[in-house]
């Protein structure tokens, strides 16, 4: 059995044949995603698993700034894991981790900002590689600037998260849509539903770290 070729059946649902690499990555990507709204700790390790199993199935569908992706969060999630676990003097909460936090609205504006630029950017480049590296890349990438939309805002908004900012979930708002969107029109389903469920969890996450936040000032 190759696990990783996202041709090997699984099983069928629907009539969609599912993958053994598509499910797997699916399933650890929510659970992940649902300790991230928990703001559990070992939403990163889990996180760590569930990157290295998309990254095979993006480059097997040609969502080639996806894998790129991947590899930039096996990083962050290992940075953020130790973030969240070694918090500096005073930003601790009652769990002696990171405490939750907001960021300048200002701050906030310019990273939206630099994201469509960025976007416009890598999804130029996205849209050569086949030309550029035709051995490595043998098929044009696809919808390359909605991929690379979601490869730039990625980046962006997992260091918010790094750092604890309420920020990130409603970027991950955008970015869950935008995703749910684009694995269904390139026949990843399952993967379109995971990040539709993504969407309803972005939105219990932002509202309970928003929750937590207001909580530190009752506690003081």
């Amino acid at each position: 059995m190759d696990f990783f070729d996202a041709r090997y059946l699984f099983f069928t649902v629907l009539g969609y044949k599912l993958s053994y690499l598509e499910f797997f990555a699916v399933i650890t990507g929510i659970t992940s995603v649902i300790l991230s709204a928990k703001a559990s700790i070992w939403s990163w390790p889990m996180g760590i698993i569930n990157v290295f199993l998309s990254a095979f199935l993006y480059y097997q569908n040609q969502l080639y700034p996806d894998m790129f992706l991947m590899v930039f969060f096996f990083v962050t999630n290992i940075i953020g894991w130790w973030r969240w676990t070694n918090p500096k003097r005073g930003e601790e909460d009652k769990n002696k981790e990171l405490k939750i936090s907001f960021m300048p609205v200002r701050q906030f504006l310019y990273l939206l900002s630099t994201g469509i630029i960025g976007t416009l950017l890598i999804g130029t480049l996205a849209a050569r590689l086949h030309n550029w590296l035709p051995l490595l890349f043998n098929l044009p990438s696809a919808y390359p600037f909605i991929d690379s939309f979601i490869f730039v805002m990625s980046i962006i908004t997992t260091f918010l998260m790094i750092q604890k900012r309420v920020e990130c979930w409603i970027i991950w708002l955008i970015i869950d849509i935008v995703a749910t969107y684009l694995y269904f029109l390139k026949g990843i389903k399952f993967m379109g539903v995971e990040y539709f469920i993504f969407t309803i969890i972005a939105g219990f996450a932002l509202w309970n770290w928003v929750k937590e936040y207001r909580s530190y000032s009752k506690a003081m």
